[in-house]
This record gives C-alpha cells, sequence and structure tokens, in this order.
C-alpha cells in the first residue's frame, strides 16, 4: 500500500523513491519492448508492534503532487448514498450535528474536493448570529453565515475544501448554531432547525498512484475497504473454462464477496482480453494461457502473483497459476485460508489442509442457534454499542437470521438487556424504547440513579396490549432473514424559559452518554428448523438452502462445458452473493458439467445458464427460458403481496401461455429435487447476453432481490414479476404433532371440527367410564 506522504518531507527522508517506485515489468512486457523503471529489489521487512514508542501518534495525510501522465477521474458521492437514511440531514436545536462519511482508496489520491450544498434554514432563526460549521475530520474546512434573504428559503452554497485534510477514511461533519432570540432562548425550541437536502453533494477528482507489485497489502488494491462502492472486480480465462477453472473463479469469488459484504460485488467474465482502466484476477496454467501471459514463465507449484498489465503501470493483475487444473483451485484455497501469509510480488501454495468440518448454521455473519449470543459478536465496528449527545443517537444491531428458523406461534424469544446511561436531571419521563425491524416492543423509564439498570426482556412474536377491557392486538413482529434492533434513549428536553418574577432561568444543556452492554444476550437457541419451499426470498436474501453450510459443503453447481461469459459470471455473482451473505467462503462446493452426479449426490442443485433435456418437461418447473421462446404457468389466484400460506388450489396452475419476442428475459425458478425429498434445485436462466445483466444486476440490488419470492421470479427490463405457483413442499424436521398443530392453526375450520372431534371423544370416553361405574355399583349392590 502506498502510505500518502508530503513532497517536503519524502525528500528530506529520502522515501520518495520507495513510496511511487514504477512497477515491475513482467516477462510479457519485456518481449513487447515496454520499457520499465527497474524497482530497487530489496528484501521484504516485517516491523514488530511494539517497536514504535507508545505515545506514537498517526502521521497526518497530506497530499502528494500530481504525477504526470497518471490517470484521473472524477467521483460525485450523493448525500442519497453516503447520508443516513432518507439522504437528507435534518440538523435541530438539541441534535445540531450530521455526518457523511467516504473513503479514499490507497492506489488513489485526490486533488481537489468541492462540497455542493442545498440546504434550507428555519424562518425564525435569527440572521447573522445563526449560521453552521462545516468540518472535515474535526478540522473547520468552511462557515456558513444565514442571511435575511435566505431564511425559509432553498439556498446553494458551493465550500472548497483542502484536500490535504482528506485521508483514508473521511467525516463531514456539520454543526448548526441557531438562535431565534437574543434572551432566554430554550435550545430545545422546535424553531430553530436546518435541512440540507438530498441534492447536496461531494464532488472529488482522484488521480491512480502508482503501486508496487507486493501481495502484503493483499486484497488491495483489487478490493479496498476504504472504497463503499460495489466491488466489480473482472476475472480473465484464455478461453471458455471448463469445470475445474470455473471451480476455482467460484471460490475466489466467494472469497471477495465476503470481504465486500454491504457493498455488493460484480464479476465480469472475459476471455483472453484485459479490462479498461481496471484491477483484473487472471486464472491460467502451464498449457493454457491468455495470449498476453504467453511468454511468461512457466510454474511447477501453484502460485500467485501480483505483477501489473502490460499496457498499463496502473492496474495490476493477481495471476492464479498452476501446472494444471487441480493447482489452480490449490492456490484459490490458499488465498482463502492463507491470505495473511501472503507477501513479496510473488508466492506459492505448499498445501492447504481442512482440520475441522463445518456444521449446519454456522454460517459467521448469522445469529448462533445453538446458544446465546451476546451483542459484542454482533458488533461490526467500534464504539456501536454507545452513543452521546444531548439526544444521543439511536444504537443498532443487525441479526441475520437463518430463513428457516421456525418461529410460528413460539413463546417469545429471550433477550438479557444490561445498559448504562446518564442520569437525568429529575425523574422526567426520560425512556429507553426498544425496537425491532420498526416496530415498537419495550420501552424503560431512564430513572436518577446511580447504579446500572438492567432488565430481563422478551421479544414477544404476537404482542397483545389491553386498556380499559378494550382488547387491541397489533401484528406479529415477522422476524425475516435481515432485522433490526434498536434502542432508542430518549431524554426529556428541559424546559427554560421566564420565571414568575421575570427572571429568565437557564439551564446548560449536557451531553448525555449512553451504553448498552455488550455482554447483554439474545438466545435464539432450541428453535427447530423447518420451512416451506421453494421460496426464492430465502435463496435472494440469504442463500438459502445452499447456505446452510457456510461453505457450501452440500451444493452441487451444474454449469455448461463450454459456457458463455455472461454464464460464468452469474456463477460468480451468485456464488460472490452467498459468500456475502454468510461470511464465509465457499471451500466445499461442488461444479460439475456431468448431470448425471445430481442423481448420485445428496445435495441441494443450482443450474447456471440451462435445464437438463430431462427435467425441460418436468410438472415442477414453473418457468423455463430457451432462446427467445418461453412459457410460463400461472396460478388461480396471485396474491399482491407475497404469503406462503396461499391455499393449494390459488397455486394451482391454471393456464400456460407461450410467447416468442425478441426482448431479453431472465428467470430464476425453484423446485424440490427430484432425487431427494429434503433438497432444493434452484436455477439462473436466461435468454441472452443482455438477459444475463439483467440477472446479475438482480441478484446484486438489495432492492430488486426485496422483489424475489415464490417459485418463480420473471426478470424483464420494467422490472421484475414473482409467482408463487406449483407444488409446495418442507425442508427441515417438526415432530408430527407440531406439524398437526400447525396445520390445525393455519385451518380454522380444520381447528373447529377437531376441537368437536375431542370434545366428543372426551364426552363418550366420560359416558363409558361412568356406565362401568355405574354397573359396578349396581352389581355390587345386588350381590348385597
Amino acid at each position: 500500500m502506498t502510505r500518502k506522504i508530503s513532497w517536503f518531507t519524502a525528500m528530506l527522508m529520502g522515501l520518495l523513491p520507495l513510496a511511487h517506485a514504477a512497477p515491475e515489468p513482467h516477462p510479457a512486457q519485456q518481449a513487447m519492448g515496454i520499457a520499465q523503471v527497474e524497482e530497487a529489489a530489496a528484501p521484504a521487512q516485517i516491523q514488530p508492534a511494539d517497536a514504535q514508542p507508545a505515545d506514537a501518534q498517526p502521521v497526518a495525510t497530506v497530499v502528494t503532487p500530481s504525477v504526470a501522465g497518471a490517470p484521473v477521474r472524477n467521483s460525485e458521492l450523493k448525500f442519497t448514498n453516503v447520508a443516513p437514511p432518507p439522504g437528507s440531514l435534518a440538523l435541530r436545536g438539541i441534535r445540531t450535528d450530521g455526518q457523511i462519511e467516504f473513503g479514499v482508496r490507497s492506489d488513489e489520491l485526490v486533488t481537489q474536493a468541492v462540497l455542493h450544498l442545498t440546504w434550507r434554514p428555519s424562518p425564525a432563526l435569527l440572521p447573522t448570529l445563526s449560521h453552521f460549521k462545516i468540518y472535515l475530520n474535526d478540522e473547520l474546512v468552511g462557515l456558513v453565515t444565514i442571511t435575511p434573504e435566505q431564511l425559509g428559503k432553498e439556498s446553494q452554497t458551493t465550500v472548497n475544501i483542502d484536500p490535504r485534510f482528506i485521508s483514508d477514511f473521511n467525516r463531514v461533519r456539520f454543526e448548526l448554531v441557531g438562535h431565534y432570540t437574543n434572551i432566554c432562548e430554550n435550545p430545545a425550541n422546535s424553531a430553530i432547525w436546518l435541512d440540507i437536502g438530498k441534492e447536496s453533494r461531494l464532488d472529488l477528482t482522484l488521480q491512480k498512484l502508482p503501486l508496487k507489485n507486493d501481495l502484503s497489502d493483499f486484497p488491495e488494491p483489487f478490493f479496498d475497504s476504504r472504497d463503499n462502492r460495489p466491488l466489480q472486480l473482472p476475472m480473465i480465462f484464455a478461453s471458455a473454462p471448463n469445470s475445474d477453472e470455473q471451480h476455482a473463479a467460484a471460490l475466489l469469488a466467494s472469497w471477495f464477496g465476503v470481504r465486500a459484504q454491504w457493498r455488493g460485488q460484480s464479476f465480469p467474465v472475459l476471455y483472453n482480453q484485459l479490462p479498461q482502466q481496471q484491477h483484473a484476477v487472471v486464472f491460467a496454467t502451464n498449457a493454457h494461457r491468455p495470449d498476453f501471459l504467453k511468454d511468461y514463465p512457466a510454474v511447477d507449484k501453484p502460485t500467485v502473483e501480483i505483477i501489473s498489465q502490460p499496457d498499463n503501470p496502473y492496474q495490476k493483475m493477481l495471476l492464479v497459476l498452476g501446472r494444471n487444473n487441480e493447482d489452480l483451485l490449490t492456490a484459490v484455497k490458499g488465498i482463502a485460508q492463507g491470505d495473511v501469509l501472503l507477501r513479496g510480488q510473488s508466492a506459492t501454495v505448499e498445501q492447504v489442509k481442512q482440520l475441522t468440518a463445518r456444521q449446519p448454521y454456522d454460517a459467521p455473519n448469522w445469529v448462533r442457534t445453538d446458544r446465546a449470543t451476546r451483542f459484542s459478536e454482533l458488533q461490526q465496528y467500534e464504539n456501536q454499542l454507545q452513543a452521546d449527545g444531548i439526544q444521543p443517537s439511536p444504537i443498532s444491531l443487525t441479526l441475520n437470521l437463518p430463513p428457516d428458523l421456525f418461529l410460528v406461534r413460539a413463546r417469545g424469544i429471550k433477550m438479557d438487556l444490561a445498559y448504562r446511561y446518564t442520569s437525568p436531571l429529575q425523574n422526567d419521563g426520560s425512556r429507553l424504547a426498544v425496537n425491532l425491524n420498526n416496530q415498537f416492543m419495550q420501552d424503560y423509564p431512564l430513572q436518577v440513579k446511580d447504579d446500572s439498570g438492567k432488565q430481563l426482556l422478551h421479544i414477544p412474536l404476537i404482542q397483545g396490549l389491553q386498556d380499559n377491557g378494550t382488547s387491541l392486538t397489533i401484528p406479529a413482529l415477522r422476524l425475516g432473514v435481515i432485522n433490526q434492533l434498536r434502542f432508542d434513549f430518549d431524554y426529556a428536553a428541559t424546559v427554560i424559559g421566564g420565571s414568575s418574577d421575570g427572571r429568565c432561568e437557564t439551564v446548560s444543556p449536557v451531553t448525555n452518554h449512553v451504553v448498552v452492554d455488550g455482554n447483554s444476550t439474545i438466545d435464539l437457541s432450541g428453535y427447530r428448523h423447518y420451512i416451506a419451499m421453494p421460496s426464492l426470498r430465502a435463496f435472494a436474501n440469504a442463500g438459502f438452502p445452499f447456505s446452510r453450510m457456510a461453505d457450501l459443503s452440500q451444493t452441487l453447481v451444474l454449469v455448461n462445458a463450454q459456457p458463455q461469459a455472461e454464464q460464468v459470471s452469474a456463477l460468480l455473482n451468485a456464488v460472490g452473493n452467498i459468500g456475502a451473505q454468510t461470511g464465509f467462503p465457499a471451500l466445499n462446493v461442488q461444479i460439475s458439467d456431468d448431470w448425471s452426479k445430481a442423481k448420485s449426490t445428496d445435495a441441494d442443485i443450482l443450474l447456471i445458464g440451462t435445464v437438463p433435456d430431462d427435467l425441460r418437461e418436468d410438472s415442477r418447473i414453473n418457468l423455463l427460458v430457451e432462446r427467445a421462446k418461453s412459457w410460463v404457468n400461472k396460478p388461480m389466484r396471485q396474491a399482491v403481496l407475497d404469503n406462503v400460506d396461499t391455499p393449494a388450489g390459488d397455486r394451482t396452475a391454471a393456464s400456460r401461455t407461450t410467447i416468442v419476442s425478441d426482448g431479453p428475459m431472465a428467470a430464476i425458478i425453484g423446485f424440490q429435487s427430484p432425487f431427494h425429498d429434503q433438497r432444493s434445485v434452484v436455477a439462473l436462466l436466461a435468454d441472452s447476453p443482455r438477459a444475463y445483466q439483467l440477472l446479475n444486476n438482480a441478484l446484486l440490488d438489495s432492492g430488486k432481490r426485496a422483489a424475489i419470492y415464490g417459485s418463480a421470479a420473471i426478470i424483464r427490463e420494467s422490472g421484475i414479476n414473482s409467482l408463487r405457483v406449483g407444488d409446495s413442499y418442507f425442508v427441515g424436521h417438526l415432530p408430527w404433532w407440531e406439524r398437526l398443530w400447525h396445520a390445525l392453526a393455519s385451518h380454522p375450520l380444520l381447528m373447529g371440527l377437531f376441537a368437536v372431534v375431542v370434545v366428543l371423544l372426551v364426552a363418550l370416553m366420560v359416558w363409558r367410564l361412568m356406565r362401568l361405574v355405574t354397573r359396578r355399583r349396581l352389581g355390587n349392590e345386588d350381590d348385597e
């Protein structure tokens, strides 16, 4: 990674040649006659962490001079993408701060930054006295004074930011200093406000920096955690890859998906060519290489190497090399399991050995279901469980759950909640409110006390509220795959005003500190795994049923023997998306181009690009796409919203329509495996290169994924239409008495009939028992 230091400092320390050394040439570049500046071949050294002084401070990032001829790009950071939802910033009297955050890649340098603000102040503010300040990394970079002409009206302001203050991770903070009266002012008055609109943006000009060929910083520059954009990483093959090459690429794509997390990821595939102005991954064996690597030396072991692209020293290639296809897979497993050991320009993988097998539902991104989970295990960044301010910001945690967790009519989820807070001035109604998926659950008073608060909280799945004999039942708190648990510490505002004798009583507001203890727990253990299938919603949002095993050890992916580039990209995007959802790479996924393997393998099946001939007429397949001809089964009644409890009669196919068109169309379909009752098949199908783009975009876009559900999702230029049609089946285990209770609870008439039958049986048994007692008593009397 290139450290950004000042030109003057670099000259004094003699570090400039090392910091911006030109990339090393590789043999293919030398064969083309491309002149390169040779790097000093100094051995890499590791500085121990304890070698720094204890009081050492981070070096401030200072802009370096422009490099002549370096590529430059412009980036527009819109507030709709970088500001908290809904994309605008509302500055209020007691919540005067708002901020946006952005990062700068290690291989780029900001040379210019301009902030364009669209804002509207309260008409009640005092002009000139009221203003707002702009900070970049706690450095004041702008001050905007509110004039009389701007009160209550939309205004635009442009602020030039000194790029020397921009570092790797950056925070632009806005602070309102608002006043509405000169005397006896209440800072919590609702008249103090200023809104910064969604149209605001930050324009950056970034220049490429040359990087050394060093794997020590891997996965940079191929993936940079500072870059909040979706990861786009091209993968290059000499020609159409076979199943083994696709296997290696899919494993690496899943590993990069784990790194990309919430950003999203896509993996365009190219044959025998390099992308324009992008870093790329190249897969090559000694006998099967792209033309631009023909003269590259052969390898004798699985090898991972980083070099510059032949025609662009600012773009890097990650070479995954081997003697054969098995070496490619070993090299990728070495990256996935031993990336922290990579260093230097080239590394060989001697051995990769799995020591412990994965267990079902142990995905790192999922809440544990075998024991209680501490909140500290759910943290995604430092200080996530605490907040400060006169009105502290909400504290949120994300709960990712297995889609098949059976919570229907459960007793409730146990959560032990411990928290600490700054005591209010008096017992004034300040409260802690707990919300799940924006639905209120419970609140607790914040009282004046010395000890910490601790409560035992049960999250009810169905919560009933009663008021003076009137029963009100709110809808069930539905837990999905991704859930937001939010804690709002609401402090009552102190009213400031004049006293009875005409004096102004002023109370200086203090900053409150609130903490949700990391040792708080939520317990999801003891619940069974049982789900109605097919469920494309579970696949789109959690990769289920393949993600049941985080390493995809019970997944078989069927691919084409001679795939198109778009089909390979669909495979990589699908597996990469599952890796992002589970947090673990697909180390043990099985990939084959032989359909007969599916008959002998107990695994869930993912079909890419085609449907085998013996399944084309299967009644369980709701949609098939083949070239430009398609047919679809539509149900008797299609619900507006997805409903897994739709009666079977409504899901029965009522019509079949065949349409021929030249427009692109893709589809995702799900059905039960014809070989194993507890296994499922998901097929990703498209009829053209453009249709594959629509398919990939649908899997990568969180908004579009929300529209995927049921058993078939049709993807067109206009959007996504999902259908729930055909037979359903169940995956998982549920005892017969729980299945019976679930079936009766879903059908009130059957429950009523069952209750009548039970009452009659009990009455009959009581009657028979009474007759037996009567006979015995009469018999005893006769004997006497």
